[in-house]
């Protein structure tokens, strides 16, 4: 609808309404909460969250409508068939560029259950957004480097304890909870320092998604494996604003988690083992797809 415009009038343009579409769905949100923390009651706080949900819904729909209206981007999306938002879902996806979270909330949104991120804790000081990734109860992490926890080593274990207590509450509402499994954005700067025995991807960190399986027991049922990919390169998220990326193409696949897959990571080093040995085949198979997805021919918009 826009994209036709010239750039030094899209840009500031479509940064405007994204500023405005945040601030008519952050102001209302912040209200609800302030309620819900001063309203004792289970069932009332209980109903003020998924009113917050669906604020969040609508803000992530006005936000992909404007993608799609201010840019060509060209989306190739497969595997959505079969999901709902009746069902709780873990998400293991890889991590390109910070636009993966924008176009998986496009791809996702009322789709599946709301997405919640383990985020940074510094990312709670982000204007606006850090107090509502708060207010709809995203975990926040606290990581901490190797030379902190050799100095204070009663650190060690706190991410696992804070990733329980988030869980716990995520037992009790429909939720899908995102793990980027690497950790970290892809670099190739960063594949070759750690050795990665994978093209596209780096090393995968099994015990995140060894401890939210633990966590949520039965509560989660399924897993939905996503792959990511752009195939004129991932940018950032100006280049998204700016349309500067042509193509984002994902893929979408729905494991069940079976029972071998639950078990305690950090006390069984048996199970520890087996785990790592499953988490390590999912990223061979997810390497060997991004290379097929990255040869296959461009779409029409």
């Amino acid at each position: 609808m826009f994209a036709s415009l010239p750039a030094f009038l899209r840009v500031p343009l479509v940064c405007v309404v994204l500023l405005v579409n945040t601030l008519l769905h952050v102001l209302p949100l912040f209200a609800l909460t302030l309620l819900r923390l001063a309203i004792p009651v289970a069932a009332i706080r209980r109903g003020i969250g998924a009113a917050l949900v669906g604020i969040a819904e609508s803000w992530l729909s006005v936000n992909g409508w404007l993608f799609d209206a201010f840019t060509r981007t060209r989306w190739q999306v497969e595997g959505l068939e079969g999901l709902g938002p009746r069902e709780n879902y873990l998400v293991v996806c890889n991590h390109q560029s910070w636009v993966d979270i924008p176009a998986l909330q496009k791809v996702f949104n009322r789709r599946i259950p709301f997405m919640r991120f383990f985020l940074k804790s510094e990312l709670i000081w982000v204007p606006l957004l850090g107090p509502a990734w708060w207010a709809l109860d995203f975990p926040f992490m606290k990581r901490h480097s190797r030379q902190q926890l050799e100095a204070r080593p009663e650190l060690r274990g706190k991410d696992r304890e804070a990733t329980r207590r988030a869980c716990e509450k995520f037992r009790h509402l429909p939720v899908s909870v995102m793990n980027f499994t690497e950790g970290t954005r892809f670099t190739r700067a960063k594949h070759d320092a750690q050795g990665s025995p994978y093209t596209h991807l780096l090393r995968p960190k099994a015990g995140g998604v060894a401890f939210v399986i633990d966590a949520m027991g039965d509560a989660i049922r399924h897993m939905l494996d996503v792959t990511i990919v752009y195939p004129d390169g991932s940018g950032t998220m100006m280049d998204m604003i700016a349309g500067r990326i042509r193509e984002i193409r994902v893929h979408v696949r729905r494991l069940p988690i079976l029972p071998a897959l639950r078990g305690d990571y950090e006390g069984d080093a048996a199970f520890r083992e087996r785990f790592q040995a499953w988490v390590n085949d999912l990223w061979a198979e997810k390497d060997a797809r991004i290379t097929a997805m990255l040869a296959a021919p461009a779409t029409s918009r």
